[in-house]
């Protein structure tokens, strides 16, 4: 029979906890665990009965932590973090030429560069196996506080978490949006005006993305109503793909456009203002420490000082044609 403990400390018990507590909404939370709402609802009715106390609360349609599931909340992040710290105190301990790296990266992101770099970092540590892992940035968000993943490839700044105190960033490098369009009066200019660039259809990302979330801003901050979306997708290459059958708009990073613009039918230009951003690794702090990690990333930075990062996602886009 299971103890008390054994009942609140399962990791299945902590992590449907967690991720109700981050949402605030049952359905939501979820459709991001996998499950049932009934399932989730009976998982925190048992919790609930567990410590004796109830952990949420509504008023209306909101949810709401109660003081116990405060508690709760800062006795669960407590126990991940202590758990992190003791996985990452065994691993410092461990040597630099072996192991695994697990990287989340969004889906978004051209990856050709890294795959370069994984393919030169492997001839050099082949005993270091590294796992690329494509995310929502919730997911990344969530595998980087259960110290599931060790590094985050993605965009910056995200609003997604509140709380910096854990985590660290690297810069890559400096990325801008580019405006992808069919219309040969503008295929001359430099820059466009985000009023030029509503006349037409456009294919995007779903609005939880970050790319699609970051241009919305981008929308609102000029006054200029956003873009009539008449598809979404997921990936960039499923962007190019219905941009290049329809004659739609859409926008992408300028790395993706310099890795693949000969498939790409259609201009591109810049946005007036432009639309700018950071592409970057995110870490737990004191990650960087443990060996494998801190070779890897220092190579990362070996490998753009020899040639920038638009000029490798050139190079290994041409070897991969």
């Amino acid at each position: 029979m299971k103890t008390k403990q054994e009942s609140i400390f399962s990791s299945k018990t902590l992590s449907y906890f967690l991720q109700l507590a981050d949402t605030m909404n049952y359905t939501q939370a979820a459709q991001l665990l996998g499950i049932t709402q009934p399932a989730l609802t009976q998982q925190i009715k048992k919790l609930e009965r567990t410590v004796g106390a109830p952990l949420f609360y509504s008023v209306g349609k909101k949810l709401h932590l109660s003081d116990a599931g405060r508690t709760m909340l800062e006795a669960t992040h407590s126990i991940y973090e202590t758990l992190n710290q003791a996985t990452d105190e065994i691993q410092q301990a461990s040597n630099a030429n072996s192991g695994v790296i697990k990287i989340g990266m969004l889906a978004s992101i051209e990856s050709s560069a890294f795959i370069g770099f994984s393919a030169q970092y492997y001839k050099e540590n082949p005993d270091v196996q590294i796992i690329f892992l494509n995310m929502t940035r919730h997911e990344i968000w969530e595998q980087l506080e259960n110290n599931q993943i060790d590094l985050a490839i993605m965009y910056l700044p995200d609003d997604t978490i509140k709380n910096w105190k854990p985590y660290e960033s690297r810069k890559i490098v400096d990325e801008q949006l580019l405006f992808l369009h069919h219309n040969e009066k503008l295929a001359k200019r430099k820059r466009v005006h985000f009023s030029d660039t509503i006349a037409q259809p456009w294919v995007s990302y779903p609005e939880s993305y970050f790319l699609s979330y970051f241009l919305h801003e981008a929308y609102k901050n000029q006054m200029v109503d956003y873009p009539h979306i008449v598809a979404q997708f997921t990936t960039p290459f499923q962007l190019l793909q219905f941009l290049n059958l329809t004659g739609v708009n859409t926008a992408l990073p300028n790395s993706f456009y310099q890795a693949h613009q000969d498939e790409i039918d259609a201009y591109a230009v810049a946005f007036e203002p432009a639309v700018t951003f950071e592409l970057a690794f995110i870490f737990r702090k004191g990650k960087d420490t443990i060996p494998r990690v801190e070779q890897f990333l220092n190579r990362f930075d070996a490998y753009l000082e020899e040639q920038d990062y638009l000029s490798r996602v050139a190079e290994n886009r041409v070897k991969l044609v």
